[in-house]
């Protein structure tokens, strides 16, 4: 039975700019880096996470052996949802570190807190609640 060895699904961002990339998850976000790959002295893969959440990230060589450039924008059409305890501490925190996240706003009884990374992938750490649909958080 496979679905008893399924543990967890972690997304894998291919990125432009690893150093940004970091940035923006570690500074910005909070998450924490576990494993890493270091090749030629260059950071090109790293496993992120925060609380029980993980991301994959790797910037590719664009020149030589395993060169990989986009065939399109990178984060096009991908959307990850982050379910969380406090989807609005998430947006506090985030605010106080510099980054600047869509105002949240409720939608299918959640709190919806919406962020796009460097390269364009979509973001949402959602918690949630009994507020009406549609409404916008007007705190902070």
């Amino acid at each position: 039975m496979t679905t008893a060895n399924v543990r967890q699904a972690v997304p894998f961002f291919r990125v432009a700019d690893m150093a940004r990339s970091r940035a923006f998850y570690e500074s910005g976000l909070g998450f924490e880096m576990g494993d890493h790959w270091i090749d030629a002295g260059v950071l090109r893969w790293c496993w992120l996470n925060l609380g029980g959440a993980a991301i994959m990230l790797q910037q590719f060589r664009t020149e030589g052996h395993d060169a990989w450039t986009p065939g399109g924008k990178l984060g096009e059409g991908v959307s990850i949802c982050f379910m969380c305890e406090d989807a609005l501490a998430v947006w506090r925190l985030a605010r106080a570190k510099g980054l600047e996240p869509r105002r949240p706003f409720v939608g299918n009884g959640l709190w919806v807190v919406s962020f796009t990374d460097p390269d364009g992938y979509a973001l949402d750490f959602e918690s949630p609640t009994d507020v009406a649909e549609e409404t916008e958080y007007e705190g902070d």
